[in-house]
């Protein structure tokens, strides 16, 4: 296996001012892990980036240096694990599953709420069973494990800031539970894709994400949008709405798209899908050139949006690819 540690809680020293990265500071923890010897786990290769990252400083660059870690590696390991801290870890799953093309074999991410090197921790566990998920020959996407639970990675969502049961999959039952046993929910796991692997490069693509609220102003979309943005997450009301009392509001989407802004409407909500032909709300939104995101996480529509306008690929092309099932991350 590969254990590409790119930075997060499960590896960070406490400090003066609280937990941050430290480089070789992990290796030091694993090596007094015995557990790490036990001939029933996967030997694996250390691989720490540099910089290591808090998790909220990733940037769309870094998911790509990730996929390229993985590809690089691709031929000498048969699994690979992602140490990756939580607070971002949702977008990075779910951008690995658009980046890594023909993937074929398991792409673990895994993190922890408290640091390995103290007392109270998660991580051991989930450092030891995201190598043994890692190691299966019968899970070949992009997953991650915390506290017992296997998620689809474009599926998750963080929930919980302080809980060990950090991530959820709304709209997609667990793929598999780790209780006295690992148990994969076999009907439900993605088959491996035809290789070769490839990793899409990614382009500085402007794209945004502005979250609906009570008294949302067209002027303050019309600035957002004023920029040379090419995508939009908008996340909306219920199944898919949107205020009506300010008429302009549908004017500047309207035009937005008119000029090739891709507008994704994504439900404000934790569980359910868009549906724009429900209310005058959302028929609006669609009038105005706006396409759904069925139940795709924000996180989904948002790596997805930033990987298909890397593609070059015209404005009806990705429209016509955000609507459409390619790794999982919606019910057609």
């Amino acid at each position: 296996m590969a254990l590409i540690h790119t930075g997060g809680t499960l590896g960070m020293r406490r400090g003066p001012r609280g937990f941050a990265p430290a480089p070789g500071h992990l290796a030091a923890l694993l090596a007094r892990m015995p557990e790490l010897d036990d001939p029933g786990l996967p030997s694996f290769e250390l691989v720490e980036f540099e910089p290591l990252l808090d998790s909220a400083d990733m940037e769309p660059k870094d998911w790509e240096r990730i996929a390229r870690a993985v590809h690089q590696r691709y031929e000498a390991f048969d699994g690979f694990v992602v140490l990756h801290g939580t607070d971002t870890m949702a977008y990075t799953a779910a951008a690995l599953s658009f980046l890594l093309d023909g993937l074929a074999r398991p792409v673990v991410l895994t993190g922890a709420q408290i640091p390995l090197a103290e007392a109270r921790t998660d991580a051991r566990e989930n450092l030891v069973t995201s190598l043994l998920l890692a190691a299966r020959d019968d899970l070949a996407e992009v997953c991650l494990y915390l506290n017992g639970v296997i998620l689809r990675g474009n599926r998750s969502t963080k929930v919980s800031a302080s809980g060990f049961d950090a991530f959820t999959s709304p709209n997609e039952p667990p793929l598999g539970t780790a209780g006295v046993t690992l148990e994969l929910r076999r009907e439900g796991l993605r088959p491996p894709q035809a290789g070769p692997l490839t990793v899409t490069p990614l382009a500085e693509v402007p794209v945004a994400a502005l979250r609906l609220f009570p008294g949302v102003r067209s002027d303050l979309l019309r600035t957002l949008l004023a920029a040379p943005v090419a995508g939009l997450v908008l996340e909306t009301y219920g199944s898919g709405n949107a205020p009506q009392r300010d008429e302009t509001l549908f004017e500047v989407l309207g035009n937005a798209t008119a000029r090739g802004t891709v507008v994704v409407n994504c439900t404000q909500c934790l569980r359910g899908r868009v549906d724009m032909g429900g209310y005058v709300g959302g028929d609006r939104l669609r009038e105005a050139g706006v396409i759904s995101g069925s139940d795709m996480t924000a996180e989904a529509a948002l790596t997805k949006l930033i990987w298909l306008l890397s593609l070059e690929l015209d404005g009806a092309e990705v429209k016509r690819r955000m609507q459409l099932d390619l790794r999982g991350e919606l019910t057609a």
